[in-house]
This record gives C-alpha cells, sequence and structure tokens, in this order.
C-alpha cells in the first residue's frame, strides 16, 4: 500500500504517523526528542522509517520543523529548543539516511497549509494564521503557497511594535510581549501578585469564569491588545480569511471576545468588516500541513 512517512519535530515529542495522500492515518505515535544531538536524532527517525517500510510502500517522508526552514536548500536557520537541527542540511541528512525524498516545512506554516487543504480555510485563496503562544507567529498564505519573505520572516507576526514608537525600548513593546498567551498569564499573576509558576492559561480563563475580577479585565484588556495588531494585519495585507490558532484558540471565549473588541474598532473611517475564525485542526496540525507541502 502507498503511504507517506510524516513527522512533526517538537521540542519535547516528535509525532509521527503513516498516511496516504488524502491525510488519512494508518498508524501513529509519539516519543520524546532526542536530546543526545543530531546523529541520535537521525537513527530515530530511521528506525522508525524501518518499523513501516514492511507494511507499507513509503513514497516519501514530510516533515514539520521549529526554525527558519528554507525549503529550497533543506538547510533551518533560526534557533529552537532543538540546536542540533540548525545549521546543517536536514533535508539531506534525512534522505541520506532512509533513502527516500523528503521535504521539510516550519511547523507554523504547516498548520497554516493545512488549514487551507481541508481545514477553515478550504477553499480560500488569501489567509493568514495567527498563531498565539508563548508568543506569537503565524503564516501568509497565497494561492496554497507561503508568502516566506526576503529573509523568511513573512508571518513574523509577533516583532510588530505595539507599544509608543518613541518610547525608551520600543522593543520591549512588541505583539508577542504584549498579546501572547504568556503576556496574558504575567499580567494576571501581577494583578493578583502572584508568584513564578503559579499560574497558567487555562486557569486564567477559569479565574474569569469564575467571577474574578482581575482575570476579567485582564482578559478584557488581552482582546483588545489582539485586536489592534489583526485590525494592522487586515489593512496592510486585506486577506480573505483571518485564522487564530495555537492552544488558547480552543477556549470558546476566545474569538467571540476578539470579535468583539475588532467590531468596536469600526467607525466612518475604518469601515472595513474585520472578523477571526478558529483553526479547525489541533494536534494533527502540523501532521497534516507537512504532509499537503510534500506533495505539493
Amino acid at each position: 500500500m502507498k503511504a507517506y512517512m510524516v513527522f512533526d519535530i517538537g521540542g519535547t515529542y516528535i509525532k509521527y504517523a503513516v498516511m496516504d495522500e488524502t491525510a488519512k492515518k494508518f498508524k501513529s505515535g509519539k516519543l520524546m526528542t532526542p536530546k543526545d544531538g543530531l546523529e541520535i536524532f537521525l537513527q530515530t527517525l530511521q528506525r522508525i522509517v524501518e518499523q513501516y517500510s514492511d507494511d507499507f510502500d513509503l513514497q516519501g517522508i514530510a516533515v514539520s520543523s521549529p526554525g527558519s526552514v528554507d525549503v529550497k536548500t533543506g538547510f533551518i536557520g533560526g534557533a529552537s529548543a532543538i540546536p542540533y537541527i540548525h545549521g546543517v542540511n536536514m533535508t539531506g541528512l534525512i534522505k541520506e539516511r532512509t533513502g527516500l525524498q523528503t521535504a521539510i516545512e516550519n511547523d507554523a506554516n504547516c498548520a497554516a497549509l493545512a488549514e487551507g487543504w481541508l481545514g477553515a480555510a478550504k477553499g480560500t485563496d488569501y489567509y493568514i494564521c495567527i498563531v498565539i503562544g508563548t508568543g506569537i507567529g503565524g503564516s501568509i498564505v497565497l494561492n496554497q503557497s507561503i508568502l516566506r519573505g526576503a529573509k523568511l520572516h513573512g508571518g513574523e507576526f509577533g516583532y510588530m511594535i505595539m507599544g509608543a514608537p518613541f518610547q525608551e525600548e520600543p522593543l520591549q513593546g512588541t505583539w508577542s510581549l504584549v498579546a501572547s498567551t504568556n503576556a496574558l498569564v504575567e499580567e494576571v499573576k501581577k494583578g493578583k501578585l502572584l508568584g513564578k509558576g503559579t499560574l497558567d492559561g487555562e486557569e486564567v480563563f477559569r479565574l474569569a469564569e469564575e467571577g474574578d475580577s482581575v482575570a476579567q479585565e485582564c482578559l478584557t484588556e488581552f482582546y483588545k491588545r489582539l485586536a489592534i495588531g489583526i485590525y494592522n494585519l487586515k489593512y496592510a495585507l486585506d486577506p480573505e480569511k483571518i485564522l487564530i490558532g495555537g492552544g488558547i484558540s480552543k477556549q470558546q471565549d476566545v474569538i467571540a471576545g476578539i470579535n468583539r473588541e475588532l467590531k468596536r474598532l469600526r467607525d466612518d473611517i475604518s469601515t472595513l468588516h474585520i472578523e477571526v475564525e478558529a483553526c479547525q485542526f489541533g494536534n494533527d496540525a502540523n501532521l497534516i500541513g507537512a504532509l499537503f507541502h510534500f506533495l505539493k
């Protein structure tokens, strides 16, 4: 049976699946990402491929990876929690080790491609995906292709400066630093005089649901900051759809809260209707998008 070996490389886990060309999964699993260097990493991937090569006619390997992936050269720039994957021709190394054609794409781009192929942006020619987590990142997709930018920084929305541009340290007011999930948690901790490690994003939403005034006020401000950045992106890029991804997008109130604040930004001059939707795929998004990138 013809199939594809797909990997989602993360700082903690490597997820993998054997999939067909429609993204149907035949086998799947995960294991801890090796910390002992590149050779152990390559041996791990090779072992998984060999495990399924007898039962499936593997046509190639699709990989979702952190970092600034140059899909033309196979090199991964930038930085991540897996330092040994950077600065080497990862595509070439995996192909050499397994004998299979290999394609690698950035993880955020994979998530965005998955939405355009089979998810919330299916049938949409031009959309952006904003991923909210430790920071804010994302992707710009036009005709099922990623707009990467001259230096592979297309979609790095979190670098937008949201504070006063002439303040002493303007880079301390980037979108990632003021409107990420981490920023929300830190604001609530500060308001409640809590120490390190005493709160996370899910707890913030639970507190708000229970009527905690500090959590509710911080969430309102959080939605405003997100809405301002989204407003800017809409007027700069004018996509057909704006999707919100990351774990926080699964919170029922998030999409409604952002859209409520976006509605308040309309006036006689700013007349565009701006609305966001949640990404459809969760844990499988990177696998699905990596497969689509390989097939394309």
